[in-house]
């Protein structure tokens, strides 16, 4: 085998296992079944702080709109550890894993970020690999 077949076989076993990681967060890193999965629980863990469209409200910051342009730059990892650190205010930390991945998805959705056929992995070094940029 040729080095470029070899190189070639060897990204195709990876993409196939979910290695591959998009370039950024509108290269569509969550699925939409994640993203409605995470609106459940938003609405159970979130919305009596951030509002029910994410707007904000009582004291709580907008996770919609210009609450992105302070995180562009940074990674999905970042923002996945501050989230984890610090929600639910009363209790940061006590969701699943998984759970805070879904409500990251959920908000990637609202905020009309693409859904792609993966989902957000629920692991912050694999999130560290995805740039927060500007919708196009």
């Amino acid at each position: 085998m040729t080095r470029i077949a070899t190189l070639l076989a060897s990204v195709a076993i990876l993409a196939g296992a979910g290695v591959a990681h998009a370039a950024s967060v509108n290269d569509g890193v969550y699925s939409a079944d994640q993203a409605k999965r995470g609106q459940g629980q938003y609405d159970a863990e979130c919305a009596r702080c951030h509002g029910p469209t994410l707007g904000g409200g009582g004291g709580s910051p907008a996770i919609s709109g210009p609450f992105w342009a302070q995180w562009e730059g940074r990674t999905l990892g970042e923002l996945y550890h501050f989230t984890k650190a610090s929600m639910p205010a009363d209790g940061p930390g006590g969701l699943s894993n998984q759970a805070y991945a879904d409500i990251l998805a959920y908000m990637l959705s609202v905020n009309h970020y693409p859904a792609g056929k993966a989902e957000l992995p629920a692991d912050v070094e694999a999130l560290k690999t995805i740039p927060i940029v500007r919708r196009p």
